[in-house]
């Protein structure tokens, strides 16, 4: 008994006819289909199927050895990656987190400062909050992360960018009619606020609604930029996000500038001091191309 038996054995069962099953699954003749079922029923020594002019039906023993030809076949198949995965020389994996909305931006700039050792390397990307970040970091399951400056033990920052904060509103909103955004006029609005999950980007926004000398309670208070968007667009309020924050706008919500001194939130490359991996150390070599790229 060959592998082909069950093959084709299989292919007659699930398409429920012979004919079929050659023209359609098997690409063969269906005289040649029908020799191979017979030669497999001889094997076996019972009928596997009964053949009538409306097609083929299974045996109660053609039920059981369907379960066993198809269990037999992937294994067949497992065996088979098994062993082109054990000819190939195991990658490196290099992982690269981004704080959400950064990953727009930065990926591609990322693994072009790699592009030389892409073949060779497995690159493994994931986003989520900047604080998340820091702590896989910590832990050694990330080997760089696109973040903010998280104060953490062990982990290292350099800056690569300061990103502007803007305004987020309904595309509609009398406010989006100007070309930058007053932070006074945020008085008297729903205003959609920074959780204390983004701890920097939160003590940002703080400190300049300070210096602004605006005192508001926030409607709402999010952690992510979709929730943000969400609620603006929902609720018709006013958020201030970091500028990235645009790649993820509906047409019916839309930024704008920050007028005067606007803060702006640095965006780091944080990574482990003592991570050995010698893609961290290419990458870091050349990080500053990084803007260029």
């Amino acid at each position: 008994m060959e592998l082909r038996h069950l093959r084709y054995f299989v292919a007659v069962a699930e398409e429920g006819s012979l004919t079929v099953a050659a023209e359609k699954r098997l690409h063969t003749a269906q005289p040649s289909l029908s020799r191979q079922i017979r030669d497999l029923e001889y094997e076996v020594g019972v009928p596997l199927l009964t053949r009538s002019v409306h097609g083929v039906q299974l045996t109660e023993s053609g039920r059981i050895f369907l379960d066993h030809a198809r269990l037999a076949l992937m294994q067949a198949e497992a065996a088979t990656e098994g062993a082109r995965r054990a000819a190939q020389p195991s990658k490196q994996v290099f992982a690269i987190g981004f704080t959400t909305g950064q990953e727009v931006d930065w990926l591609p700039r990322a693994t072009s400062l790699l592009r030389n050792e892409l073949a060779d390397i497995e690159i493994r990307v994931s986003s989520d909050h900047s604080a998340t970040l820091a702590e896989e970091l910590a832990h050694g399951r990330l080997d760089v992360a696109f973040l903010r400056g998280e104060k953490m033990p062990d982990i290292e920052f350099r800056v690569v960018a300061q990103e502007p904060l803007v305004a987020v509103l309904p595309s509609d909103h009398r406010l989006a009619q100007r070309e930058t955004f007053d932070a006074r006029d945020l008085v008297g609005e729903t205003y959609i606020g920074i959780s204390k999950v983004p701890r920097v980007l939160r003590a940002l926004i703080a400190e300049y609604l300070d210096r602004c000398g605006i005192e508001i309670t926030p409607a709402f208070e999010i952690d992510n930029y979709a929730m943000a968007i969400s609620l603006v667009a929902s609720n018709r309020g006013v958020a201030i996000l970091p500028a990235s924050a645009k790649n993820f706008l509906p047409w019916s919500v839309v930024s704008r500038p920050l007028e005067g001194d606007a803060p702006t939130i640095a965006v780091t490359v944080g990574f482990r001091r003592d991570n050995a991996s010698p893609i961290l150390k290419t990458f870091l070599s050349r990080i500053d191309g990084l803007n260029a790229a």
